[in-house]
């Protein structure tokens, strides 16, 4: 039963969202990885506020290698946990430099031992990247949805992570991140979530639940 509902929400979000892409701006694949470090507890319209500039600054891994700390903090102070991550991105462009000769891995073990990448970015430089599915990107919003709608049970990003990749489609591991986010932005928003025009009402736990109570 569980499977039958999974391909109805998923032709029903590929239908109205399929043609959304990662919200994220960058153009080659280190961008992408320090813009995914940056959208921790951020949102994706502020990093590429920040990145606009960023990126123009600092062209190459090299110039974030040898980036000072206290000013390379202070260009991206406004996305939040900026201390915590301008040492990540600044470690992981040395480690990305010295260890990887310079380019970002295509492995999910390798990329998860760099600062600041755990599995949610990983399979976003992984997927929209380099165009390798390994996994599915599990954020905040997918962590939400997925519970309310009834797809996980689970809160912990990892367990919610092997629960999607058991009956979502591999073809749809990178996309559906993008489709539930999209959702949860339009949609189901978190404060107050429009229900009566959600296109997956009818398959929702929570709101099958609201609507007999």
């Amino acid at each position: 039963m569980k499977q039958e509902k999974v391909n109805k929400i998923i032709k029903i979000l590929d239908k109205e969202y399929g043609d959304v892409d990662i919200a994220l701006n960058f153009s080659n694949v280190f961008e992408l990885m320090v813009a995914t470090i940056l959208s921790a507890q951020c949102t994706d319209k502020r990093v590429n506020i920040v990145t606009s500039t960023l990126f123009k600054k600092y062209k190459t891994i090299k110039d974030y290698a040898n980036a000072d700390l206290k000013e390379f903090e202070n260009d991206i102070k406004s996305t939040g946990f900026y201390r915590n991550k301008a040492k990540n991105i600044i470690e992981t462009a040395n480690v990305v430099l010295n260890k990887f000769n310079g380019v970002v891995p295509k492995t999910m073990e390798e990329l998860t031992t760099l600062k600041g990448v755990a599995r949610k970015t990983a399979n976003i430089v992984l997927g929209s990247g380099y165009g390798i599915n390994v996994g599915i990107a599990v954020d905040t919003h997918v962590i939400r949805l997925t519970n309310l709608i009834g797809l996980s049970k689970n809160s912990d990003p990892k367990k919610i992570e092997k629960d999607l990749m058991k009956i979502i489609p591999k073809k749809h591991w990178k996309n559906i991140s993008f489709m539930i986010q999209t959702l949860g932005r339009r949609v189901c928003i978190a404060r107050r979530p429009k229900c009566d025009i959600c296109p997956v009402n009818k398959l929702c736990n929570y709101y099958n639940k609201k609507v007999k109570n």
